[in-house]
């Protein structure tokens, strides 16, 4: 049941970001920012909590989740190290999975010839 519940959340995700995609004139990358920011927002207000609770990878792993990630790590920090950690808590949350797209980028540079589009 669990993997039915991450399936339906995280393809509805996808499914809302398409819409988009096809539907307006919002670029990839305006959405893909307008992700973030939501999964921010709705974390720092508590709401993506019950969200990942309810359906795990399947609201974590897409962009949302990222910035809830931020959001959670940037109010734990706050609480630890006061303001210091407005600056510190979002980067420290969100360290492995910044060095992992980073590595994967240079694995697949590596094994694929990047060219300009031309």
């Amino acid at each position: 049941m669990d993997y039915l519940k991450a399936f339906l959340i995280g393809g509805l995700l996808c499914l809302i970001g398409q819409v988009l995609i096809d539907k307006t004139k919002l670029t990839p990358a305006r959405i893909l920012v307008s992700y973030v920011v939501i999964g921010v927002f709705l974390g720092a207000i508590g709401v993506y909590e019950s969200l990942v609770e309810f359906a795990g990878a399947g609201a974590t792993v897409p962009l949302t989740g990222f910035g809830y990630t931020l959001a959670k790590g940037v109010k734990e920090a706050v609480s630890e190290s006061g303001f210091l950690g407005v600056l510190t808590g979002g980067l420290k949350a969100t360290a492995g999975g910044i060095a992992a797209a980073i590595t994967a980028g240079l694995l697949v540079s590596l094994i694929f010839r990047p060219r300009d589009k031309s």
